[in-house]
Order: C-alpha cells, then structure tokens, then sequence
C-alpha cells in the first residue's frame, strides 16, 4: 500500500498508521500515512471510476436509439447523415482529451472534470429537445453527440489523477478497476434503455417546458440526473492528491491552498518517448481491432448463418452482454495476476489470445453460405460514403433493402461477389473467436494503460493520457471505416487475415520495445522491478 504523509508523528499522536495488506506496518517507507489520508485518497479515486463509469453510459445509452429517433425528429435525414453521427462522439472525445490533458496538468483536476461533466449534462439536454426546432433537427442531435463526446475526453483527466495517486504496486489494480467500470458503463447503458422503452415512443409531454419524455428522451436525462450527481460528488468528496511511485506524498500544482507533503524529487529524469510512442502505437491497434470486432458481428452472423435483422441484433447483442461480464471478470483476476508476472507479460499474452480469436475466424473447409439472390440492377457494388463507414455495419445493411421486399431476405447477398466462393464461418468458430478477444482485450486494455502511466512516472501525465485517449477514439473511427470496406468489396478472408496481420506487427513492436517498458522510477534505479 502507498505511504505518504510527511508528519511520521501523527501516528503517535492518536492516529493509526496504514498498515500493509498483511497486517503488518510497511517499514519500507520514510514517511507512513495515517489512516485519514489514506481513505481520502481512495474516496477521490472511486469518484474516478464512477466518473469513468458515467462517461461509458453517456455513450451507450442510447446507441440502440438513436436511428429511429433520427427518423422521427427529421425525416430528411438518411443513414450517411446517421454515419457522423455514431462517429461525432468519438470525434468530440478525440478532440478534448488533449485539451483537457492541458488544462489538468496546470490547474487543479476538479475544473476541468467539473466543466467537462457540465458540457455533458448540456448536451443531454439538448439532445432531449431535438425534436422541438421545425427544421434543421438532425444537426441539433449531431451537436448534441459531438458535446457529449467532447465532454468524455475527461477520461484523460480520470487516468492521469489515478496515477498520480497511487504508487506503483496499487497502480495496476486501480487501472483494473477504472477499466472494469468503464466497461460496465457500457454493459448498463443499453440496459438500461431497454428499461425506458416500457415509456414508450409517446410517453408524456410537459407542454410548459415543451420536454417529451419518451424511450428515447429519458435516457439521456436519466444521463443528466447522474452526471448533476457526479458534479455534487466531485464538490463533496473530491480532493487532489498525489503520490510518487513509492507512496510519498508529493505537492503538485493541482492543489488547492495549503497541502502538506513533500517535494517531488524524483520527478528529475526525461521520459522515455519511444516507449510512450510504442505504447500509443499499440493501444491504438488494441482499440483499432476491438472496433472491428463489435462493428463486423452482425453483418458477419446475417451473411453466415442468415439470421434477420433482429435476429443478429438479438443474439449479438446477448454474445456481447457476455463478453461484457467476461471482460469484468477478466480486469478483476488480471489485478492478481500481474503481481506475479509482469505486466509487459500479460501485454504480450492478451495480443496472442487476440491473434488467436482472429485467425479462428478464417474460413475454413467447402461449404459455402447460404446465398441470398436478389435482383441486381448492374454489376457493381453500390458506392458508400465515407460518413457511411463511420456507422454500426447492421445499420447500414438495415437500410438497404429494396422498398418494394415484403419479406426480409436473408442469407449472404450476391452482391458481395466473395459469397460465391468464401466457405462460410462455422458457429462454433465464431462463438469461440468471441470467448478469445473478450479474455484478450480487457487483458491489453488494461495493462496499456498501466504500462503507460509507469513509464510516464512522476510527471504530469494530462496531456500524455490525453494523446492517448485521442488515440483510442482514432481507432475507434477508423475500425469500422477499415471493415466496411475490406469485409464488404473482399470478404472475412481478407478482412481477418489483415487483422492477423496488424497484431503480428504489433506483437514485433512489443519485442522491439519490450525492455523499455518498465517504470520511471526503475529506469533511473530509484526502485527495483
């Protein structure tokens, strides 16, 4: 556990010194810290994960939603409009992780994580009241979701104070339990839109306020209600804190009037930017074929196993529920696991189990799948626009059915030329792929993220997790962008074997680097590995 306070005293002077997780006082450090620090430290640490958490929420609440409320508030919308707005989110993030970075490392952390949370209950609202302008809605709703993003780009302000806030041995456990919370943000968030639509499309309206509260509304105020929340949180409990990479309490410019501590001396040394260009790197391809992997299942299990629409959407939204509370596990048991081997180690096993599940999804053996014949005007596949790439695959594949089908066909379409000579996916191969990149990925997820903040040490770390969280969102847009294309004009042969490909490369970057991923104050020897 970390030590930090700089009045060994006050433990005899009535307070109990923290002891170590066997029971027994840590003589390792200088300094002990009392008891009253210690829960005050970690209170404003679970004000992170539950700011993590809301962020996840603000994302996937209403994802399910959002394409038939497009359709109601503003009938000129298509599904390429539809496309900026699945990805202004992640575009709005992108954008402020950095800025927010900034801000953190010069300023005390409540303002910008005060003023992010603002921007997002804003945007919530506004996203309520879409529906009341009478022309020009779909622009008010991709407004609304770039501020909502813009207003997660907090994330980097939730990552930096972690680590600045634990030393190096809690460090990977609290990573874990961010991680683990953000990831439950967004197993909830479609739970609980699926609890709103008992409202229903018409639900009440409050006439003197002009507010519908509807399926599609009360989420994101229910969104607001608990971002106001946070902000009640962050006032009432949250203090700055930190620590070096032994527990010692440091002052920073983050604290507000008077704070015991000592001088961060150990901040004296460069950081090591090719680690921190290779970690970047590699969290970027963690992210880049997670995207891939949730964007390709529906459209893959409708041209394999010729599912409908609700079908896929049903029984992959039930996988990927799974996969959640896998991932959950997954950060949970890691925490344990990197104390006994490392978390380079355990970055290198995720890539593998992920390169595993991708190449289980190579097709194999002669039969084919089930064609779906349709009438085809000309021989080439339709053009799709760039901000068509950007939206769930099943949403586009959604809207491409000829107006006079009564039926929904199904099967793998003739206008993908690869269904006439690619060996369909087997389910077992899929269901597999989905238990092996669920385990791999919060696995990498996890220790990218602490690995990162080890290497960055006793520096600010706001704008280095900004660049990183930007990063993230880059993948997160690129990775459908990347399968809409390939999946579609070349088929899951290629598409996978490039997959393949990218996290090969990615595990040579780790062996290139594997020796310049360790910790800041190890690389100066002021502790052991």
């Amino acid at each position: 556990m970390a030590a930090a306070l700089s009045d060994p005293g006050a433990a005899a002077e009535g307070q109990e010194p923290l002891l170590s997780p066997g029971g027994e006082e840590d003589s390792s450090r200088d300094v002990v810290e009392t008891q009253e620090h210690y829960k005050s430290r970690w209170r404003s640490i679970w004000i992170m994960h539950l700011t993590m958490f809301l962020s996840s929420v603000g994302f996937s609440i209403v994802v399910m939603s959002v394409w038939p409320y497009l359709q109601k508030i503003d009938p000129t919308a298509d599904a390429s409009f539809l496309g900026w707005i699945i990805a202004s989110y992640s575009i709005g993030q992108m954008v402020a992780s950095p800025l927010f970075g900034v801000w953190s490392n010069y300023r005390p952390r409540r303002e910008p994580l005060v003023v992010s949370t603002v921007i997002s209950v804003a945007a919530n609202c506004l996203y309520a009241y879409v529906h009341v302008p009478h022309s020009h809605n779909k622009y008010y709703m991709l407004i609304a979701r770039a501020l909502v993003g813009f207003g997660a780009g907090n994330v980097a302000v939730v990552r930096s104070y972690i680590a600045g806030a634990t030393s190096l041995t809690e460090r990977t456990s609290a990573m874990a339990n961010t991680s683990a919370c953000q990831a439950v943000g967004f197993i909830l968030g479609p739970v609980f839109q699926t609890c709103f639509t008992l409202i229903g499309e018409e639900g009440l309206t409050w006439k003197l306020v002009h507010l519908q509260l509807n399926m599609y509304t009360t989420p994101v105020l229910f969104g607001a209600l608990l971002g106001v929340i946070n902000i009640i949180l962050i006032f009432a409990i949250f203090r700055e804190h930190r620590v070096d990479d032994m527990g010692r309490q440091c002052r920073s410019i983050n604290f507000e009037g008077e704070e015991s501590g000592v001088l961060d001396q150990d901040a004296e040394g460069n950081i090591d930017h090719v680690a921190v260009v290779a970690v970047n790197f590699l969290f970027f391809i963690i992210l880049f074929v997670f995207a891939v992997f949730e964007t390709i299942a529906t459209p893959l299990t409708m041209d394999m196993y010729s599912w409908t629409r609700k079908e896929a959407v049903l029984y992959n939204g039930i996988i990927l529920g799974v996969v959640g509370v896998e991932s959950v596990i997954v950060f949970m048991v890691v925490k344990t696991l990197s104390k006994m081997t490392g978390e380079r180690a355990i970055l290198h096993g995720g890539l593998l189990i992920v390169l595993i599940g991708f190449f289980i999804l190579l097709p194999w053996g002669k039969k084919l799948p089930n064609i779906q014949w349709q009438e085809i005007k000309n021989n080439s596949i339709p053009r799709t626009t760039f901000s068509e790439m950007l939206m769930p695959f099943w949403s586009m594949q959604a809207m491409q059915l000829p107006s006079n089908h009564t039926a929904e066909p199904t099967g793998c379409p003739v206008s993908q030329s690869w269904c006439l000579n690619t060996p369909m996916i087997y389910l077992a191969q899929y269901i597999s792929s989905d238990i092996l990149i669920g385990l791999g990925y919060p696995v990498c997820n996890v220790m990218s993220y602490t690995l990162y903040s080890k290497i960055l040490g006793p520096k600010p770390q706001g704008v280095y997790m900004g660049w990183l969280t930007a990063s993230g969102s880059g993948a997160r847009i690129l990775g459908p962008v990347f399968v809409s294309q390939i999946y579609t004009h070349l088929g899951p042969r290629w598409a996978f074997s490039l997959i393949c490909g990218i996290v090969v490369l990615s595990l040579l970057v780790l062996e290139i680097v594997y020796k310049r991923l360790i910790a800041f104050s190890v690389r100066y020897g002021r502790m052991q590995e």
